[in-house]
């Protein structure tokens, strides 16, 4: 009897002392945009802070949906096929999210599936919106003034919210999923109805803390967190010029094109990515290099010796939890290597580097881990 209390008495202490261990990270504590987001979507946040600094995952736009020479075949990836593994994280875009299907054709329907596909094999969400112009209707590339009729006050609200119910609509089947929401990028640049020139700063805050504030609070969404991802910029200044607020953000991003053309440029994304890591600790934020790339792939050792090199400069451009590029559309738009381009080998020593992580590298992101 005493030897069964004994042995009873050393289960509940290890009990006891595994349960202390997780509590040093208490995702209740998070401060997260959302402060009621489910378990897993916290899981997540407590997981990408922890892994940041350690390692950097990979990511590729509409990864499931086609690549070069295929569309809509199961279980298909140029990036598998390359590689051997999914990517570790998947991008798609909700544009035209009133109608069956986005400005690149893939359906929502299609979308969601491969949406909770990738998320049963443990890989990371993320989605991206290029609304199209509220004004005129046309598309995101239409400069045409907006933003300031849609904000509270504006001619154009309740419209506006007729559009974010399409968007809570798309998010909710999906409310088990934890997805990173990234509306209204690339704001530093003109080429966007959002972007600046065609708003202002206090405009573009006010659409930003509205849509997070009705998508949360009006329709019941707890299972995103949001990123904030301006294009290139030159200080700490400009990057936050249209920051909502610590309130409102959860992930620090960038998107970057310029830098990442070719390893006489990167200096510039290495300025860039010590500015982020910056105001990542600053702020208590994660950082991302949420869009990027080479369109076609020009140099056949674009990924390691211009995208790894880059994130492994030194200890604070390492602080980048991913880095995602964009889609493979056609042989002179893609950003990801497919079966027989002259940067695959590279991509393979790129994947096999142990500091990048694909989807069958990953740790389970959807429980509290000890990431090494």
């Amino acid at each position: 009897m005493k030897i069964t209390r004994i042995k009873t008495f050393l289960f509940i202490a290890i009990v006891i002392f595994s349960q202390s261990a997780f509590a040093q990270i208490n995702i209740n504590d998070l401060k997260l945009v959302d402060p009621n987001a489910n378990a897993k979507t916290k899981i997540l946040y407590a997981n990408l802070i922890n892994i940041s600094g350690k390692h950097v995952m990979f990511g590729h736009q509409d990864d499931l949906a086609y690549g070069i020479g295929w569309e809509g075949e199961k279980g298909r990836s140029d990036v598998k096929e390359v590689s051997g593994s999914y990517p570790a994280v998947y991008g798609w875009d909700i544009s035209d999210i009133s109608q069956k299907q986005n400005i690149d054709s893939v359906l929502f329907d299609r979308m969601q599936k491969w949406i909770k596909e990738g998320f049963k094999r443990g890989g990371i969400i993320t989605i991206s919106c290029h609304m199209e112009n509220p004004v005129t209707r046309t598309h995101s590339w239409d400069t045409t003034k907006a933003v300031k009729h849609i904000i509270p006050g504006g001619y154009l609200h309740e419209e506006y919210k007729l559009k974010l119910d399409s968007v809570a609509n798309f998010f909710h089947p999906l409310k088990k999923v934890p997805i990173i929401f990234r509306p209204f990028h690339e704001h530093t640049g003109s080429w966007f109805w959002w972007g600046d020139g065609n708003t202002t700063a206090e405009e573009y805050v006010a659409l930003w803390r509205f849509t997070i504030e009705y998508l949360r609070d009006v329709k019941g969404l707890h299972n995103l967190l949001y990123a904030y991802s301006p294009d290139k910029f030159k200080s700490k200044e400009e990057y936050m010029k249209f920051y909502p607020g610590d309130d409102y953000v959860d992930i620090m991003g960038v998107d970057d094109y310029h830098g990442l053309y070719s390893p006489e440029t990167v200096h510039e994304t290495i300025e860039r990515l010590h500015t982020l890591s910056d105001l990542g600790k600053e702020h208590n934020k994660v950082i991302a290099i949420t869009e990027t790339g080479a369109e076609a792939i020009p140099l056949d050792d674009w990924w390691t010796n211009v995208l790894l090199k880059t994130i492994l400069t030194d200890e604070k451009t390492k602080q980048v939890a991913w880095v995602l590029v964009w889609r493979n559309d056609r042989l002179d738009h893609h950003y990801a290597p497919y079966p027989g381009h002259s940067s695959a080998e590279d991509f393979q020593k790129f994947r096999q580097d142990p500091y990048v992580l694909f989807e069958s590298d990953l740790p389970d992101m959807y429980k509290l881990t000890k990431i090494k």
